[in-house]
C-alpha cells in the first residue's frame, strides 16, 4: 500500500535510528510512502532498488539520501542472511530547528538547501571518509537514552548542528567535478517509464488500458511488472500521489477544499475527504487548520 505517513514529530522533534538492520522479507515491507519533515538516509549495507518519485538508483553501502517534506520513495530490498539492509535514519521537523543555525551561514544555506531547495539528485553515493560521520552516530546512540524531556530541543539542536557539518561534508564531495556522476552510477529501473506516465496522468481517472497500450504492455503485464518493480499497487501509488499534491495545495494556497479536490482530480468533494481521512485520520480542513495553527516551541 501505498500511503502519506503521518509521523508525530511535534512531539518527537527528531527520529533516529543508527544501523537499523533487517535481514528477513517478512521483516520488511517496503512502500511507496511520504512523511512530513527531512529524512535523511544512511545505507551501511544493502542491496536493491531505491525509488525517488520518478528516478531509481541501485542501493549501495555509502549511500546517502535527502527525502524532503511529503516527497514519494519507496526502497525495495532483496533480503537475505547475507545480504542485510543495514541503514541509519535522522528524520526531523526542520521549522523547528532552523535558527539553531544563525550563526553559521553556510552551514545554514545547506539546511535550508535540503530543505526547500531544488536538489538536483537527491541520493548520491559517497567517496570520502564517513568515520566522523558514523562515529557520531554511534556516540549519539549511547547518549540519547539517558536525556530528559527538558534537554531534548538543546540537546537535540546540538546534535543536528554537528550532524549536518559532517553529513554536508560528505554530500558536497560528490558535487565537485572531479567526483563520479550520480547519473553515471544510476541503474535504469524497469517502472521509470510507469511512474512517468503516471506523473502526467494521475490527475486523470485512471484507465489501464490506455496506460498499458501508450507504454506498449498488455494490461497485465503491465500491472504485474509495476507490482513487482514497486511494490505497489498502481492505483495505490495514484492514491500516494493525489495525496502528497493535496497536501501541498492545503498548506500553499487558499483553494478551498471542493478545488482542491477538482485539483488532484476528484470531483467529489465527500469522496476527497473520505479519502484523505482514511490516509491520515483527519479531514483536509482539519489537516489544514491544524498546520496553521502549529505553535513551535521557541529554541532554549
Amino acid at each position: 500500500m501505498s500511503y502519506i505517513h503521518n509521523v508525530n514529530l511535534r512531539d518527537a522533534p527528531l527520529y533516529f535510528a543508527h544501523r537499523r538492520a533487517n535481514d528477513r522479507p517478512e521483516n520488511y515491507q517496503g512502500t511507496f510512502h511520504a512523511h512530513q519533515g527531512v529524512e535523511i538516509l544512511i545505507v551501511h549495507e544493502g542491496k536493491g532498488t531505491l525509488i525517488v518519485e520518478q528516478k531509481s538508483y541501485e542501493l549501495a553501502p555509502g549511500m546517502l539520501c535527502v527525502f524532503q517534506p511529503y516527497q514519494l520513495h519507496h526502497v525495495q530490498v532483496e533480503l537475505s542472511p547475507d545480504t542485510p539492509f543495514i541503514r541509519s535514519i535522522v528524520h526531523f521537523e526542520p521549522t523547528l530547528y532552523e535558527s539553531y543555525f544563525e550563526k553559521w551561514p553556510s552551514l545554514q544555506a545547506f539546511y535550508k538547501h535540503i530543505y526547500t531547495g531544488s536538489l538536483a539528485e537527491p541520493c548520491m553515493y559517497h567517496s570520502g571518509d564517513a568515520e566522523p560521520l558514523n562515529s557520531l552516530l554511534g556516540s549519539w546512540e549511547q547518549t540519547l537514552p539517558h536525556l530528559s524531556k527538558g534537554e531534548y530541543y538543546e540537546e537535540f539542536s546540538l546534535f543536528l548542528v554537528t550532524f549536518l557539518r559532517a553529513f554536508k561534508q560528505l554530500w558536497e564531495q560528490q558535487l565537485k567535478p572531479s567526483a563520479a556522476s550520480p547519473d553515471t552510477l544510476r541503474q535504469p529501473h524497469q517502472a521509470e517509464r510507469m511512474l512517468e506516465w503516471l506523473k502526467d496522468h494521475y490527475k486523470e481517472p485512471l484507465r489501464l488500458e490506455q496506460m498499458a497500450g501508450e507504454l506498449h504492455l498488455s494490461p497485465h503485464h503491465l500491472s504485474h511488472l509495476f507490482k513487482a518493480c514497486t511494490g505497489s499497487s498502481i492505483s495505490d501509488y495514484v492514491t500516494a500521489k493525489k495525496l502528497q499534491q493535496a497536501i501541498l495545495l492545503l498548506t500553499s494556497s487558499e483553494y478551498s477544499i471542493a478545488r482542491i479536490g477538482e485539483e488532484i482530480g476528484i470531483t467529489n468533494s465527500s469522496y476527497f475527504c473520505k479519502m484523505f481521512k482514511a490516509q491520515l485520520g483527519i479531514t483536509p480542513h482539519q489537516y489544514r487548520k491544524q498546520f496553521h495553527s502549529k505553535r513551535y516551541p521557541r529554541p532554549l
